[in-house]
């Protein structure tokens, strides 16, 4: 058998059973009670808690399977009393008069009967009816035992289980927030790619500058987890979103007492962060007394809790983000210059949505694809229609809300299309008169040719929906043949009836 105690698990073990032992050791005639467990490294038994012995008696006891008392007891599962002057008593750890004592030594066993362990004792001279007291005694301390390392073991996997998960899920933040992963191909994003690409595995502060809804905090996160602090924590906050008073303490921490409701120490973001970086969004928005605070951190690399004296120093990487003017702000007298160069070390600026047009279409199909899936029938496409009021509108909001659009739309079309009518009515504006619907609505109109029969009107509506399926997956007949419905055998008979192979 083995263990797999390891150095934390050891001391949370120490924790809870050292009490116990010192029990045993504070009882009359008892003596340097000690637990046994398995060296996972050598094999053998060793002493893993003591009371009462040397370092060096700590290292003597160590003992193979079947070697003493003690290796006796690991194999049989048995308790076993021996007096000193036994010969099969090892008296290992040097006792000086062994003869006058009995040697108690039980098993510690886990719920399914395993032995894990052995709890010893010295007994120094007792009548029989005294000693078989203390036998029974250390029999249930030991089995004390094998209850505390059993929760021990489950406090331990179900830790492993939680080390794991969030393993798992930093390695799906990483995945999920690479530069590869972002949404766009027009030039002025290939070059905000490139510094994100230049500045991430470095340490230097980094100011994030454009409209609202540009996507400062993907950015952020990108250059977080492209950096050599990508395990260590990512910890955002809007400066815009709280008072002035609540902003310091969520940024510093406070004491208990620093404030009325302070009712406890609360770390702050600063100390949640350490190690990793900090994204302060709306960093124009901060008052002047908490721009001292800031600058201090930026320069010294430490900070006082609110309502504290002691200095605590941080190690954190500071992204911070904006949408107003700041050099307006610095003229004003509202933002101080000293901050300003502070920040604005590296400086990447995101442009607005309206500004890279030829990627709208190319982020609403990613968003379409996103919860389109989630649809039942999933949402697959845009229509032409809504495809030129998407690509015609400004986007004040930027790519958040034309995400926030998609979002809507999906919820609401159906036949797996998104159509103009799924879209605001901003978008839609005045020109969603008749005419406009009908426009859109014309993908889906079907006249039969002039003076067809039944059969001939239902081939030509039968070749056009293969048409628009083919188009729609462009030209993977797998794939249109489960938007129709249909085996792929049938729909490579009915490619090659209508001549569709080459896509006409």
């Amino acid at each position: 058998m083995t263990s797999t105690s390891g150095p934390t698990e050891r001391m949370d073990l120490r924790d809870a059973i050292d009490g116990m032992l010192r029990i045993l050791a504070e009882r009359p005639g008892m003596a340097h009670p000690y637990l046994t467990l398995v060296d996972p490294e050598s094999g053998e038994i060793r002493i893993e808690e003591a009371v009462g012995l040397t370092e060096q008696q700590v290292r003597s006891g160590r003992y193979r399977f079947g070697e003493g008392i003690v290796g006796r007891v690991f194999e049989s599962g048995r308790t076993r009393v021996v007096h000193g002057s036994s010969p099969k008593f090892l008296n290992r750890l040097g006792r000086t008069q062994p003869e006058g004592i009995s040697f108690i030594c039980a098993p510690v066993r886990l719920a399914d009967g395993q032995v894990v362990g052995t709890l010893s004792v010295d007994r120094h001279a007792a009548d029989p009816r005294v000693l078989q007291a203390d036998v029974e005694l250390v029999e249930v301390v030991a089995e004390m035992f094998g209850r505390a390392l059993q929760l021990r073991g489950r406090a331990v996997e179900r830790r492993r289980e939680i080390e794991a998960e969030n393993r798992r899920l930093q390695a799906e933040l990483r995945g999920r927030f690479r530069i590869a992963n972002m949404v766009g191909s027009d030039k002025s994003m290939l070059a905000v790619y490139e510094k994100i690409a230049r500045v991430a595995p470095t340490n230097t502060t980094v100011l994030l500058r454009g409209e609202s809804g540009t996507g400062k905090e993907l950015v952020a996160r990108a250059i977080h987890f492209a950096s050599k602090r990508a395990a260590a924590p990512f910890v955002a906050i809007n400066c815009a979103a709280l008072p002035e008073a609540t902003l310091e303490s969520e940024l510093f921490g406070h004491e208990r007492g620093a404030f009325t409701g302070a009712i406890e120490t609360r770390k702050g973001r600063f100390e949640l962060a350490n190690g990793g970086t900090i994204f302060l969004d709306e960093i124009g928005e901060l008052r002047p007394a908490t721009q001292v605070k800031l600058l201090r951190v930026l320069q010294e690399r430490c900070f006082e809790r609110l309502g504290g004296t002691r200095t605590l120093a941080c190690d954190v990487r500071v992204l911070a983000a904006t949408h107003i003017d700041l050099e307006g702000a610095l003229a004003q007298g509202r933002f101080r210059e000293d901050l300003y160069y502070r920040l604005n070390v590296f400086e990447i600026v995101l442009p607005a949505l309206r500004d890279r047009r030829s990627d709208i279409l190319e982020l609403a199909n990613f968003f379409v694809d996103r919860y389109g899936a989630e649809q039942q029938p999933p949402v697959t496409r845009i229509s032409r229609r809504a495809a030129d009021l998407l690509y015609g509108w400004d986007w004040p909001g930027n790519v958040r809300e034309l995400q926030n659009c998609i979002e809507r739309a999906v919820l609401l079309a159906n036949g797996g299309v998104l159509r103009v009518e799924h879209l605001p009515a901003t978008l839609r504006g005045r020109e969603v008169d008749e005419g406009e619907a009908a426009a859109d609505a014309s993908e889906l109109a079907f006249t039969p040719p002039a003076g067809a029969t039944l059969d001939e009107a239902l081939e030509a509506l039968e070749a056009r929906m293969l048409r628009e399926a083919l188009a729609a997956s462009d030209g993977n007949r797998a794939a249109a043949a489960r938007a129709l419905g249909i085996s792929e055998r049938r729909m490579g008979l009915r490619v090659r009836k209508y001549g569709l192979e080459n896509g006409d």
